[in-house]
């Protein structure tokens, strides 16, 4: 290697390292976030089941009541409108009843489905199951604060994959004992840098994949994927709610979890709008007998020209299925699952799926948990080789290159994360015009 191309290689590292550094500083707080309450997350249901149990579980006892039934002694005990209807998900569990009080506040109404004894309830979560795990949801994405807490998790995200990019750039060998795959140090700093360079070298593809699965929800780079993915005929089924008259209310505001990519659409509207209603007995007879797995619900009709719309989202994304329902007739309007989707859709669904360690049980929750808490870990270790090498009174910031040029090989690949993660090629532009603001004011300080 010549003279040049060695001073280039070292200019590339060092710019690299401080961008790495300085993106790891900005972004440690939203990945420690994400990482703790997407680990309790990944357990909602073995907490909700925990902490609820006297609620979400009963005594098998002959035959279950029929669903008016039991959705009549929901309203008995707590008068109100009813939304939507889930029958037990297996033997030994309760029937969930969603209903709107007089109040203008939604509760679900837990109810025995062998002798119609009211167990209690709850404010109504949706797919979180308690207002628990609901809290633990909205601190996952920032919604509490918020557009802008969506759009700085998904900057968070989009900046984990550069960091594990970047990170493993810095600890490829070239020639030197860098690339190390254990911990050699015994303490200090070599100590915190071996653990954080272990932790993250052995992470990485898992890391990688929970923030690109993560994407999806996000308000920039999700958007722009639901939109080319249906675009290209690769998201939704292909002449959806075609020759059907459509509502305005999307799909995820009709249901409490629904395949991602057809979230968006809207539910169509029943062929009249008026007439006698199908009862619930009905309606559950009708999906049951095309063979919707357990675990689904029946939403109710959303005004005199609505629909039901029963869905189920199982661990087992193959079963997931939206049914669509003429309020007065009965007709199926639209039923599709997982097959039905595009390439693209299946993908997401299942990416999806995996993320929230719901796909192939217990092991997926303990692969992703561990993940998580290896995601804490660089951070921890990342902070701590951080203040151990910080000059008294100092930030620390690896030094710029002399000649204050930002190398080739950094530029392009600032244009490559810029065209597909827009957030972050926006904080890079940030961060560059940053840099070259310290170099110039750098040079008026101290001229040549």
């Amino acid at each position: 290697m010549t003279q040049k191309s060695r001073a280039a290689s070292t200019a590339l590292y060092r710019a690299v390292w401080r961008w790495h550094f300085i993106s790891g500083l900005l972004v440690l707080p939203f990945i420690l976030i994400l990482a703790v309450t997407g680990g309790i997350y990944l357990f909602k249901d073995e907490i909700n089941d925990a902490a609820y149990s006297r609620l979400r579980f009963v005594e098998p006892a002959g035959a279950q009541l029929a669903p008016s039934q039991i959705a009549g002694a929901a309203l008995d005990a707590h008068p109100g409108t009813l939304k939507a209807y889930s029958p037990p998900a297996a033997e030994g569990r309760s029937a969930e009843v969603d209903i709107l009080g007089a109040d203008g506040l939604k509760n679900t109404i837990y109810v025995d489905p062998y002798s119609g004894a009211v167990l209690g309830s709850l404010w109504d979560a949706g797919a979180a199951g308690s207002p628990a795990m609901y809290v633990v949801r909205k601190l996952h994405s920032l919604e509490y604060v918020g557009w802008i807490g969506n759009r700085l998790i998904e900057l968070a995200a989009g900046w984990m994959v550069l960091l594990v990019g970047t990170g493993l750039y810095l600890w490829w060998p070239r020639g030197r004992k860098l690339g190390t795959v254990s911990v050699k140090a015994t303490r200090g700093r070599p100590w915190w840098r071996d653990m954080h360079a272990v932790t993250g070298f052995y992470t990485a593809g898992f890391i990688v994949f929970l923030a690109m699965t993560g994407l999806p929800w996000s308000g920039v780079w999700g958007s722009k994927f639901y939109d080319t993915a249906n675009a290209l005929g690769l998201g939704m089924p292909e002449g959806y709610w075609s020759g059907l008259p459509a509502s305005t209310v999307p799909l995820a505001d009709a249901v409490d979890r629904a395949p991602w990519i057809i979230e968006k659409q809207p539910v169509p509207l029943s062929g009249a709008a008026t007439g006698v209603p199908q009862t619930l007995d009905q309606v559950v007879g009708t999906v049951e007998a095309r063979g919707l797995v357990p675990g689904y619900a029946v939403s109710m009709p959303k005004g005199p020209e609505g629909v039901f719309t029963a869905s189920v989202y199982p661990d087992d994304i193959t079963y997931e299925r939206v049914i669509h329902l003429d309020q007065y007739s009965g007709e199926v309007l639209y039923d599709a699952g997982l097959a039905d989707l595009g390439t693209l859709g299946r993908w997401a669904e299942w990416g999806i799926s995996v993320h929230m360690g719901q796909e192939w049980g217990l092991m997926n929750q303990i692969v992703l948990l561990l993940s998580c808490i290896a995601m804490v870990g660089l951070c921890v270790t990342g902070a701590m080789m951080w203040w151990k090498r910080r000059p008294a009174g100092g930030i620390g910031v690896p030094q710029l290159p002399s000649d204050g040029r930002i190398p080739r090989g950094l530029l392009v690949m600032a244009v490559a994360a810029g065209i597909f993660f827009p957030l972050v090629g926006l904080s890079m532009l940030l961060l560059a015009a940053l840099e070259l603001a310290l170099h110039l004011r750098a040079r008026r300080l101290h001229p040549a």
